[in-house]
């Protein structure tokens, strides 16, 4: 689907969380997370090593979309130990945080916390059809669906079919 990306380290989070997918003619999710190149998709990321882990971190991360405050990753939280850094001269951020062990779900956990903190997380939503996660770019940011157009073969247009639904409903 073609969007715009979301702004900072959230593209990867956002990226991750989209490694399953509802094919159109299924219907039927289709886990993506072990088949990915991992090295060419999540270069900044360490290798996984916990598929299980990162798996529990995706349902939760995916479950937290669309909240200011998601005291719901507490126990990620408590799971990824996360310490603050002093950033490089020039960075956006003065203090970074970063996983206190080098693994892929501390790392993905270290972005989400800085885009709560920036108030960047609240944007990112799910499609309330096909799931897909998107970054809500819209200036009063009530975007609802993953787009309104097709877009390509993959694509699928949640919010025109969720319209055509409606209008049909009504008539």
């Amino acid at each position: 689907m073609a969007e715009e990306a979301a702004p900072g380290g959230l593209e990867v989070v956002r990226t991750f969380l989209n490694s399953w997918v509802i094919p159109n003619d299924t219907r039927e999710a289709e886990d993506q997370l072990e088949t990915v190149d991992w090295a060419a998709t999540y270069p900044d990321l360490a290798p996984p090593t916990d598929f299980p882990e990162l798996r529990a971190l995706r349902d939760d991360l995916r479950a937290a979309l669309g909240q200011s405050h998601p005291v719901s990753l507490t126990d990620q939280l408590a799971r990824h130990r996360l310490v603050p850094m002093l950033a490089p001269a020039g960075s956006a951020r003065p203090v970074e945080l970063v996983a206190a062990a080098p693994t892929a779900s501390g790392q993905l956990l270290a972005r989400v916390i800085t885009a709560i903190a920036d108030g960047r997380w609240r944007r990112l939503r799910a499609c309330p059809d096909c799931r897909w996660v998107f970054y809500d770019t819209s200036r009063n940011g009530s975007r609802t669906w993953c787009a309104m157009t097709a877009g390509g073969p993959f694509g699928r247009g949640c919010g025109s079919i969720a319209k055509t639904r409606a209008y049909r409903a009504r008539h």
